[in-house]
């Protein structure tokens, strides 16, 4: 991924809460057909190894953990908050006229060598983890154990594991941090101005923007 060092982010917990508020990853795979990508809701293990673990699990009937085997390596995109940038919410622009749009957005790539797991403990463990964390903040939260045993175990043989020790992570938040402080700031508050679908940038604009050597 191309990171210029003003939009880098090499900071593991900030990278790591990234991946906890936005679990659902792209898995990208090269396979015999070439590549694919697939979209799956991961839990990291975060104290697991120098950067972290993922784990995830998958549908028997979908190919990918059959060409990730004992060992592929594949990526895995991590996109939280993104949004397009008018050149209007610039004070730069009343100044000198000299501005162009933008995108702005965070996300984190993770690379390491994964593995198909079918052990049924293991895939026990993943599916409870999973949902307990998905759970935890409903009024009543639904845990495996209240669907019927016979069912479950239906269901996870219907399914397998998947496993990535995290060897290269990056990051990448590009919330115009490259501007001036005028210019951040009407960042800012464009997106604020957008209401729910813009605070989430906007709160990013303001936590990160500043110049970056």
């Amino acid at each position: 991924m191309y990171r210029p060092p003003h939009f880098a982010v090499d900071d593991l917990p900030t990278q790591q809460a990234l991946i906890r508020a936005h679990p659902l990853g792209l898995l990208v795979v090269a396979g015999p057909g070439g590549l694919t990508a697939d979209p799956i809701p991961f839990l990291l293990d975060a104290g697991e190894g120098p950067f972290g673990r993922l784990r995830c699990h998958v549908a028997r009937a979908n190919p990918v953990w059959r060409t990730i085997g004992a060992g592929a390596e594949v990526l895995v995109v991590f996109q939280a908050a993104e949004g397009y940038v008018t050149p209007g919410w610039y004070e730069t622009k009343r100044e000198t006229g000299k501005v162009v749009p933008t995108w702005n957005y965070a996300l984190v790539q993770v690379h390491g060598r994964a593995r198909a797991i079918e052990d049924t403990d293991w895939i026990a463990t993943q599916i409870a983890d999973l949902t307990a964390l998905q759970e935890a903040a409903r009024p009543e939260p639904w845990a495996v154990d209240d669907a019927p045993a016979p069912f479950i175990a239906a269901q996870m043989r219907g399914i397998v594991g998947i496993e990535i020790p995290i060897a290269r992570i990056e990051g990448k938040w590009k919330v115009s941090q490259n501007r001036p402080e005028a210019d951040r700031s009407g960042v800012a508050e464009g997106f604020a101005a957008q209401g729910a679908a813009g605070a989430a940038m906007a709160g990013l604009v303001r936590d990160f923007g500043r110049e970056r050597g």
